[in-house]
């Protein structure tokens, strides 16, 4: 049984980004398995014609025995009877068994996580404006929505569509076998039958997709409102957030209802279709019969397979259904999951080894997509190699945007940055964050254990190593005190959604942690002690200049206290450098960080500051 399910691999890569056009993401989707998939619809095919063939056996042993003496019929039959208990006990048990296993193991396993796992990676690589600008749980919904709905679409069309068609085909050859005017009825019914199909499986196809939309938007709204859930208790706003929530189930609910009225009468029309058959047929054969060119085993046979193929199509139905449902939710899916990377590595991209450190911003402009002026305007700064420079300035003044435009989170509008005198679009965007270890004073901790979470750094650290990351951190005495509600402790601890059961401190200790074990030639301190108290931040500060040694280093701070000893600091001011210097020499020309530092209160820079 295993051999079934190694037939296709199930993490295979995709060549290439995602076609936009539904055809085009459907091949994209299930490359690499058509060769298995062929052979499978092979098998559904074989089940259709052992359906027939039964019939087939069934309507011989009818005449036969109404040609034959009873008395010596067993004696003079047993091999070819034999041989026919053998395709039913035998042949049709393996060919279905065969079906089954290919439906089951080789495609019902793998076709899921290998579309699952080509979306992944590719909403993975998006810029981080995609993620910012969209949903966390409509995008997974979106992502598991889709690689259900192709692999649902597969398994239906290779094992229902080919069975189904297998059958019709024999069917018509069986009735051809008894008169041409069975097959003329029969080619009648299925001509109304496909116009039948056309006139309501688009519908349904539309109403799904309307359908799979709102539904996106309830997991939207209950993943958004669950993430941001102390918000919501601190505002006292559960009522307000239960009501959104209802507003967006009852869109849902409505989509819903329109879809269910749509397949009921689908389902109950074609029904009524399916049941013609068997009148057609059975009363066509006996009205031939009657003519002398019908035998009973032919009104058997007829009879057999017309009630097969009515009960075949209320299961064609409801799988036709389905096909069209799940397209329609491809389709509503295809419209997230196919956008181009707005942040791509260039063809003769190469990558770096260790970088010296050596950082240039060289007339950046970036304006987060908004109309007027950007956050950065015109940018220049030159880092040598193992600097430390210290940017500060009023909210908004770019520093962030700085760091966030060197790590290639977003690309610049106009001009260049640098690496060691190679333009950062020229290097892997990964080769590139290699580089550089970056603490946000935004921490987000993996739901994950203390010990995953620091390592996430050096994956292949030690324990020993990771440690030593932790205590120079100042995180290690309150990690092994931790336990979770499983029972697990220290290291082993979980932390929670985005690390909700530490304090804020605590989460910018692990973090921490984590950029020392990167060991990084480049370190980005974006507010990276804003959350620790004095006696703490002291301690750790001490651990941070070990750790600088030998490395670039860009701080952002507010509170100046904690950038002061840099070799340099660079006052921003609307999106460009203002004024730059060392702590003392900007005090003494009374300038922008002259007025921060004079109407600090607890070290942090006043919004009102004046210039």
């Amino acid at each position: 049984m295993k051999g079934f399910a190694d037939l296709i691999d199930a993490f295979a890569p995709a060549d290439g980004p995602p076609p936009t056009s539904l055809t085009g993401f459907i091949k994209w989707s299930l490359s690499g398995s058509w060769r298995v998939m062929s052979v499978s619809l092979l098998t559904g095919v074989a089940q259709g014609v052992a359906e027939v063939a039964g019939a087939f056996m069934l309507g011989w042993v009818i005449d036969d025995a109404l040609a034959s003496d009873p008395t010596h019929y067993f004696a003079e039959k047993w091999p070819i009877l034999l041989a026919m208990a053998a395709f039913f006990v035998v042949l049709r048990p393996v060919v279905m068994g065969l079906n089954a296993a290919m439906t089951a193991l080789t495609i019902g396993a793998n076709l899921l996580p290998l579309v699952l796992s080509r979306i992944h990676r590719h909403t993975m690589g998006q810029a981080l404006s995609f993620f910012e600008d969209d949903f966390a749980g409509r995008i997974s919904q979106k992502q598991m929505q889709v690689s259900r709905a192709v692999t649902d679409v597969a398994m239906e069309l290779v094992n229902v569509v080919s069975f189904s068609l297998a059958t019709l085909a024999a069917a018509f050859a069986l009735f051809g076998s008894i008169d041409w005017r069975l097959v003329l009825a029969l080619a009648i019914w299925l001509v109304v039958y496909v116009f039948f199909i056309r006139h309501y499986l688009p519908r349904i196809r539309e109403f799904s997709k309307a359908r799979a939309a709102t539904r996106a938007v309830v997991t939207g709204q209950v993943v958004d409102t669950i993430t941001n859930i102390a918000t919501v208790k601190l505002f006292a706003r559960a009522g307000r957030e239960d009501q959104a929530a209802i507003d967006a189930m009852q869109t849902f609910r409505i989509t819903s209802i329109d879809f269910g009225k749509i397949s009921t009468w689908f389902r109950f029309n074609l029904m009524t279709l399916a049941g013609f058959l068997p009148v057609l047929m059975i009363g066509g054969s006996l009205w031939i019969w009657t003519k002398g060119t019908a035998s009973a085993g032919d009104i058997a046979m007829a009879g057999l397979i017309s009630t097969r193929i009515s009960q075949m199509t209320g299961w064609v139905s409801f799988t036709a259904i389905g096909i069209f449902s799940n397209i329609g939710e491809i389709e509503d899916g295809v419209k997230t999951l196919t956008v181009p990377h707005l942040i791509q590595d260039s063809a003769s991209a190469k990558k770096i080894v260790r970088a010296k450190g050596d950082i240039r911003f060289q007339d950046v402009w970036f304006n987060y997509g908004k109309a007027g002026s950007g956050a950065l305007n015109g940018f220049s700064l030159h880092v040598t190699p193992g600097e430390k420079v210290g940017l500060v300035g009023r909210s908004g003044a770019g520093k962030s945007t700085a760091a966030a435009v060197l790590l290639r989170l977003y690309d610049v509008a106009d001009g260049q940055i640098f690496l060691d005198g190679t333009d950062i679009q020229d290097i892997p965007q990964d080769s590139l964050r290699n580089q550089i270890a970056m603490v946000r004073q935004e921490t987000a901790m993996f739901n994950r254990s203390a010990r995953d979470n620091i390592l996430y750094g050096n994956p292949d650290a030690g324990d020993e190593a990771m440690i030593a990351a932790a205590i120079r951190a100042e995180a290690h005495d309150f990690i092994i005190g931790l336990k979770d509600f499983k029972g697990r402790t220290g290291y082993e601890a979980h932390l929670g959604e985005r690390g909700v059961k530490l304090s804020g401190g605590q989460r910018q200790r692990i973090a921490l942690a984590r950029a020392i074990l990167k060991d990084a030639p480049i370190m980005v301190l974006d507010e990276a002690t804003s959350a620790l108290d004095s006696e703490v931040e002291a301690s750790i500060q001490d651990a941070l200049t070990h750790e600088m040694q030998g490395r670039t280093v860009i701080a952002i701070a507010h509170r100046l206290s904690t950038i002061a000893a840099m070799d340099r600091i660079v006052v921003m001011e609307n999106g460009r450098v203002a004024e730059e210097g060392s702590h003392t020499l900007l005090l003494a020309k009374g300038g922008l960080y002259a007025g921060f530092w004079s109407r600090q209160s607890g070290g942090f820079i006043g919004a009102d500051a004046a210039e």
